[in-house]
């Protein structure tokens, strides 16, 4: 039967999918490939889409097919996807066979290389006589090597590609090599293996002709062996240049004795290998930064030539050299590029304009080599992490658990082990952070990155590879061109109309457009959508038609105006994100718990004004049997209900790690501590009373789980007992807790061993808090707001060793700034809100008590005033 033919077809496909993916995996990875290796390349890649469209029509049907709203109209047939195969063997039949035919053509190719030579020739990432603002790094690393420490020491630098990282280096080298008894300089490259490093340090060393045994393990012992005894006696400076495996380090420091003053240093991109290496004494991680925006100026007018004189020549001069954000590389080659150019305001633009053309193939390309070695040396699992990161505008922030969430959802983050997939989508973004492939952006108390983003240049280099590989289109205007099998549509302007043209191979839609007007109908050739990212749309109604997207897995509809979500969300049983934060929903119909896959269920909006109020957080209203919705993770903000029934179905939702409620009333509380304890998946917790006189009942947790946040609002009778069994806690945030003199709340949280962020927001009614030595070991954020009946704080010798930022909002009958603050030594901000003039005036510059806050880095003052807020005033 047709149904059986389809059935076999579609599994000789699932079989034929990972094999095909091989063949391109192993033909992309060639490092010199001719035209026809090239084509070749795109028509495999064409064909994995197909396969893919292919089984994606099979599951659409069979997901229409078990759907309780099951439409014949909209469904597709079993002819066009028996049709689909057919075709698509046909043509995966023939581009092997091409392959095959070129490979028996192909009698004879060039010899690669060995790595060993290609490590000879190659070049410095900055030329050391184009480099500046290295006066204070260079000091620094020819003190350390100076030094008189006996034991051998190793620095890595790390950077990204062309950060000037090789240059620093190289300069100190040459003017300390003749220091020392034996000095070698060996630049490493990607496939190098450890026999080959040691074989040219050998051959380098003793003078020697260039010998290359046979790689063995045998060969290596006796190589380290032959290092180690030539070294014992002697002081060395060994310079390793663009290290990229942990293994060849590994490996070379076993032939390295460790005394005699000797100094080793490595330049890598990967900081992954530098954070391993250095849990070691001798061992320091210098991370080079990039150039101050005046050093940056100088270098770039320098390579320039003549300076543009007319102030639009100037604009665009000023808009290249923010593009190269500091880094060498890029501003050595585009002032090439300009000295060579007609100083006038129509070149300078071409360039600005016609930048990411010269980077994909023109003449920038060195930049893009020098870069994408970066990519090149990437695991197939982060490559089309990386890739990602192209759909987002250039220098956008994009937040961390929404790009993770987004991988989920593209399939790029797979299952390992016991691990949860957004555990791994952690692990992935901080690997390519370590490789220096994405920037961090600013971290949060525990040192993660709240959000993340590209180098400019990355960026135009990540989009060209993108738009090259057909992994990605971005929509500019009307008149963009999609090309055909889009895979991956980014949305950058303020108006989408639907193109006249079939987006039937689309898996993403996405837009970063606050403010754009799209459809109110989501087109049906979409139907084989995953992912839809519509955050900030101007949307006041749910669009129609996503209710047909059926394999739909990720929906986020955030920053919109909609209020309601429809009974037909039941359809998309495939869905594991729904995000509807900051919109004006306040239910979900009950059929919402068909979505069993559901792991992030997001719908809350904050009404904030200036400072935080009570009741700013709106929730919504649980459908009836949320129990059914298994997989959760994260559920937030979830309103409680009168009869404690939705408190009841919580315990059920054993995988939950977030959960934020609000509106309880004092009576949930025994039955809300029992629920408590049964989700012991749980790390982040956050509960709000039903007002703010209402008791927030949570003194019975026996065995809580292992928490990691807790967010408390409301009145508490008494500190509870079970928080001093958090021993992961690192955030509390204790708001209008009134807790009384006798319920001091630090006396049980300064005990909490990995705690690293405490808020204090009318929290306790007492007139003192003393913070007592070994108390608050890893506190890092301390902030006390509307305090309003406490007059003194005291920090004791050698209380609070990490703090770093201080807060001190709205506390009007605090007398003065804390004592001791002067003996805080790792405190480097402090910062202000609506403080009276006789906390503030005395540590304002001249004030009588500014010797007490003089070591404070960054001082600033807010003031809000009928909810405006004046700009922050520096007092540093």
């Amino acid at each position: 039967t047709l149904s059986d033919k389809v059935k076999e077809g579609i599994e000789r496909l699932q079989t034929d999918l990972p094999m095909t993916k091989a063949i391109l995996k192993d033909m992309d990875t060639e490092r010199e490939q001719d035209n026809q290796t090239q084509e070749l390349i795109r028509l495999f890649r064409g064909v994995i889409y197909d396969i893919e469209d292919v089984l994606d029509m099979r599951a659409y049907q069979n997901s229409h097919q078990n759907s309780p709203w099951y439409d014949r109209g909209s469904r597709i047939g079993m002819h066009s996807i028996a049709a689909f195969i057919n075709e698509t063997e046909a043509n995966l039949k023939r581009i092997t066979d091409k392959r095959a035919d070129y490979q028996n053509r192909r009698s004879s190719h060039p010899a690669s290389i060995p790595s060993y030579q290609q490590a000879e020739i190659a070049t410095e990432d900055t030329p050391g006589d184009e480099i500046v603002g290295v006066e204070e790094p260079k000091e620094e690393m020819t003190s350390w090597i100076l030094d008189s420490e006996r034991a051998c020491k190793v620095k890595f630098v790390v950077g990204m590609g062309g950060s000037g990282k090789t240059a620093l280096v190289k300069l100190v080298y040459d003017q300390l090599k003749t220091d020392f008894d034996c000095h070698v300089w060996l630049t490493a490259s990607m496939s190098m293996n450890s026999l080959e490093l040691l074989s040219i340090m050998s051959n380098k060393l003793r003078n020697e002709a260039a010998q290359y045994p046979v790689n063995s393990s045998q060969a290596l012992e006796d190589l380290v062996n032959m290092l180690k005894n030539y070294l014992h006696d002697k002081r060395y400076l060994i310079i390793i240049d663009d290290l990229w495996t942990t293994k060849v380090w590994n490996d070379v420091r076993c032939a390295l004795p460790r005394g005699n003053c000797s100094r080793v240093i490595i330049t890598t991109r990967r900081g992954d290998i530098a954070s391993s290496s250095c849990r070691e004494n001798f061992v320091e991680v210098y991370n080079i930064q990039a150039l101050p925006l005046e050093k940056a100026r100088d270098l770039f007018q320098r390579k320039c030539g003549a300076l543009p004189s007319e102030p639009r020549q100037c604009l665009w001069f000023e808009n290249l050299l923010r593009k190269c954000e500091g880094l060498p590389i890029g501003i050595i080659e585009i002032g090439k590029l300009l000295y060579a150019k007609e100083k006038s305001e129509s070149e300078f633009r071409k360039v600005h304009d016609t930048l990411r053309t010269e980077l994909a193939s023109g003449q920038l390309s060195s930049i893009r080599r020098a870069l994408l070695l970066s990519y090149d040396d990437l695991p197939d699992r982060l490559k089309c992490c990386f890739l990602y990161m192209s759909m987002f505008p250039e220098c956008y922030l994009v937040k961390r658990r929404t790009l993770i969430r987004l991988w989920i959802a593209e399939g790029f983050v797979g299952r390992e082990n016991d691990k949860q997939v957004e555990d791994i989508g952690e692990e992935y973004l901080q690997e390519l952070i370590q490789r220096n492939l994405i920037q961090a952006g600013e971290l949060d108390f525990a040192g993660r990155p709240q959000t993340c983003r590209l180098h400019s240049l990355m960026h135009k280099i990540a989009l060209s590879k993108s738009e090259a590989e057909n992994f990605c289109t971005i929509w500019l205007n009307a008149k963009g061109k999609i090309p055909d099998k889009t895979r991956r549509l980014s949305i950058q302007n303020t108006e989408f109309n639907m193109p006249n043209k079939n987006l039937c191979h689309a898996r993403t839609l996405f837009t970063s457009s606050i403010g754009l007007k799209i459809a109110s109908h989501i087109s049906s050739s979409l139907k084989l959508l995953k992912t839809l990212h519509l955050d900030g749309a101007s949307v006041d109604t749910f669009p129609k038609g996503i209710e047909d997207l059926l394999l739909l897995k990720y929906l986020c509809l955030s920053n919109t105006r909609i209020k309601m979500v429809p009974v037909s969300i039941g359809r998309l049983q495939h869905l594991e994100t729904l995000n509807l934060k900051q919109t004006f929903v306040t239910s979900v119909p009950d059929t919402l718990t068909n979505l069993t896959e559901l792991r992030h269920l997001l719908i809350c909006r904050y009404n904030i004004n200036g400072y935080v109020s009570f009741g700013a957080v709106n929730g919504f209203k649980v459908p009836t049997e949320v129990r059914k919705l298994t997989n959760l993770q994260k559920l937030s903000f979830v309103r409680a209900d009168s009869d404690h029934k939705m408190i009841h179905e919580l315990r059920y939702l054993t995988e939950l790690r977030k959960l934020g409620i609000i509106d309880l009333p004092s009576n949930s509380g025994p039955t809300l501590c029992k629920v408590i304890q049964m989700l012991t998946n749980l790390h982040s917790l956050n509960m709000t009373s039903l007002h703010r006189e209402e008791v927030l009942n949570i003194q019975v947790i026996g065995n809580p789980p292992p928490l990691q946040r807790l967010y408390l609002k409301g009145q508490l009778e008494k500190m509870p007992q079970w928080i001093s069994k958090l021993h992961d806690l690192v955030r509390i945030r204790l708001k209008w807790s009134r807790l009384r003199q006798d319920n001091n709340p630090i006396t049980i949280l300064g005990k909490l061993p990995n705690l690293l962020e405490l808020q204090l927001l009318d929290a306790y009614t007492g007139v003192q808090l003393d913070f007592e030595a070994g108390r608050f070991q890893k506190l890092k954020v301390l902030e006390f707001d509307q305090m309003k009946e406490l007059t003194v704080i005291t920090i004791e010798n050698w209380a609070l060793p990490c703090l770093q930022k201080l807060i001190i909002s709205r506390c009007q009958n605090l007398g003065r700034i804390p004592l001791g603050v002067e003996n805080v030594a790792q405190l480097n901000e402090l910062h202000l809100g609506d403080m009276p003039p006789h906390f503030v005036d005395p540590i304002r510059r001249n004030g009588q008590m500014r010797r007490l806050v003089q070591r404070i880095q960054k001082i600033s003052y807010k003031h809000l005033q009928n909810g405006h807020q004046w700009p922050p005033e520096d007092l540093s």
